[in-house]
């Protein structure tokens, strides 16, 4: 049985990748902050990690530098990279943080892989009115978390996927149209100001949404 260490396995997107690789067949071994004391000894007998960086990370960088050297001293070969679709854009410093971390993997002497997802579907509450940040009718490349697990298990199960950079969507649409969908009002809101970082996402987004193709997914999970 294949053995995989989640790196941030106990959060949504760590969640859906273990359930996904457990699907497949491998054992996956989710890993948190716990696990940082002695991250060597952590994933020591993994074939393969996931990596996911938390959120808004201060410095993404040096955390997955840190994580690639655990890697190689454990002698886990494989890496996956959770980064984001569109990494390097300069308006956008926690992307620009993934783009320069995505540099590192692709030097690390590791076989890696790299996914780029968009905004994830499960990030907007269609429950009752939306109230969004920026323009509801600019286009994204929306990806569904199982998706991302699914797309995530078959890079780190199959041959085939080291030295590639995936973008992932499930499906194109604006904002707008999936509240329609779902029967809800969508309300342009003043930006809340909770981190200057989102505050320069949102901005980017009122302007270029983000964009993501849906044909390497579907390539990816065979439909």
């Amino acid at each position: 049985m294949r053995r995989v260490a989640v790196l941030g396995g106990h959060g949504k997107t760590g969640r859906a990748v273990c359930s996904a690789l457990a699907e497949r067949g491998a054992e996956a071994r989710p890993l948190g902050r716990a696990d940082w004391a002695d991250l060597a000894s952590a994933v020591a007998g993994c074939e393969a990690a996931y990596v996911i960086a938390p959120n808004l990370h201060p410095d993404e960088p040096a955390y997955v530098a840190t994580v690639l050297r655990a890697m190689t001293a454990a002698g886990v070969g494989r890496v996956v990279h959770h980064s984001v679709a569109s990494p390097y854009a300069p308006a956008m410093p926690h992307h620009v943080g993934k783009a320069v971390s995505e540099d590192l993997v692709r030097r690390s002497g590791l076989g890696w892989t790299i996914l780029q997802p968009g905004a994830y579907l499960q990030n907007l509450d269609l429950a009752g009115p939306l109230d969004l940040p920026y323009s509801p009718d600019v286009p994204f490349g929306f990806l569904d978390l199982a998706d991302l697990g699914r797309a995530a298990a078959v890079v780190l199960t199959e041959d085939g996927h080291v030295g590639a950079t995936y973008e992932l969507a499930t499906r194109v649409a604006t904002v707008r149209e999936l509240a329609a969908e779902a029967g809800v009002e969508v309300r342009r809101v003043d930006d809340p100001g909770t981190h200057p970082w989102l505050s320069a996402m949102f901005a980017y987004y009122d302007d270029h949404g983000l964009p993501v193709g849906t044909r390497v997914l579907d390539a990816l999970l065979g439909r």
